[in-house]
């Protein structure tokens, strides 16, 4: 089992990544932010999101220099909403040093970036040896070596066998290597050991679909809430969220309840039920109510045209409650 042998397997089978560019550095601004849009999300799912960023704000300067309601916009779908908040502000502070820094200690004072995102823009983009460990990178160390402590106990264990395979040459072209060959071989439920590179070396192949273990996780909890969608003719009432907290910085409908606030409605209107949306957080479901009114005059927010917003542009519980809404009131 050696760097070498998973990097011809790499060479030959590794994916084509609009952010990846085997055997050379990689620009580190479409390394970090495709790092960025890939955390808790799918490869399938960011392609279309990463193609549409770079096209608007093709370099760090660029998008440094967006509206942060435009970015906002284009995020809107991806979740995790403080990924873009943080975005913008790694991106202003890269701006502001004159460049990305190179090294886990420079990469590690931007706002927004940990651990496995240094690791993985210092790897990739500058060449540097550091161990990148994702999600794959656990299944892969935690098979090779036979690693059976469970997740998340084993992580230091799992940290250390990627160091010990982590070549000094070529490294960011290993660090995704092992993920592709987490992503695309070593699978979680079906590995392909058959075809693997490292088969020969494999401690755990015999138990390979049992690892990583993980501890049973508590069930999520249950949270009831409400959003209140107001019409006047094709316009929609929406507001702004605060920057922190759930949907941090979107575009949304007034609401109250399951992000712990409790405003009361936007109007005195004859607000009439349209039905039950249901959502899950990374930490809660939610049986979200959604109440619809007509022609009433807010107390805060703002309406928006037809001309002027798009269901699209709206986070995804607010879409399944504009949806509802739409049924119900026929607007």
């Amino acid at each position: 089992m050696s760097a070498e042998s998973l990097l011809a397997w790499y060479d030959a089978h590794g994916r084509d990544l609009p952010w990846r560019v085997k055997g050379a550095l990689a620009d580190p601004y479409r390394v970090w932010l495709s790092e960025v849009m890939l955390q808790q999300t799918t490869v399938a799912a960011v392609k279309a999101y990463f193609a549409r960023f770079t096209t608007l704000w093709p370099t760090v300067q660029a998008l440094a220099g967006a509206e942060d309601g435009d970015v906002m916009r284009e995020w809107a779908g991806l979740g995790y909403y403080a990924r873009a908040r943080n975005l913008l502000a790694c991106a202003r502070a890269v701006v502001a040093r004159g460049g990305f820094p190179s090294d886990l200690e420079g990469l590690r004072s931007l706002p927004g970036i940990g651990p496995y995102t240094a690791a993985a823009v210092a790897s990739i983009a500058f060449g540097r040896p550091e161990v990148v460990v994702d999600g794959n990178v656990e299944r892969v160390m935690a098979r090779v070596f036979a690693i059976e402590t469970p997740l998340p106990q084993a992580k230091p264990e799992l940290v250390a066998a990627a160091a010990r395979l982590t070549p000094p040459e070529r490294p960011g072209d290993y660090a995704q290597a092992v993920m592709d060959l987490g992503a695309t071989v070593c699978t979680p439920r079906s590995p392909a050991c058959t075809i693997c590179p490292w088969v020969q070396g494999c401690q755990g192949r015999e138990i390979a679909a049992t690892l990583p273990r993980k501890l049973a996780k508590p069930p999520k909890p249950t949270r009831e809430g409400v959003v209140w969608v107001l019409w006047n003719g094709d316009a929609v009432l929406l507001e702004r969220r605060p920057d922190k907290g759930l949907l941090g910085g979107t575009l949304g409908f007034p609401g109250a309840g399951w992000d712990g606030s409790d405003p009361g409605p936007p109007a005195e209107a004859d607000w009439q039920e349209a039905g039950t949306v249901t959502h899950t957080f990374t930490h809660f479901h939610l049986n979200l109510r959604v109440l619809v009114a007509r022609d009433a005059a807010p107390t805060r927010g703002e309406f928006h045209g037809s001309n002027a917003f798009s269901p699209q542009d709206l986070p995804t519980l607010m879409r399944k409650a504009h949806a509802l809404a739409l049924r119900q009131s026929g607007a």
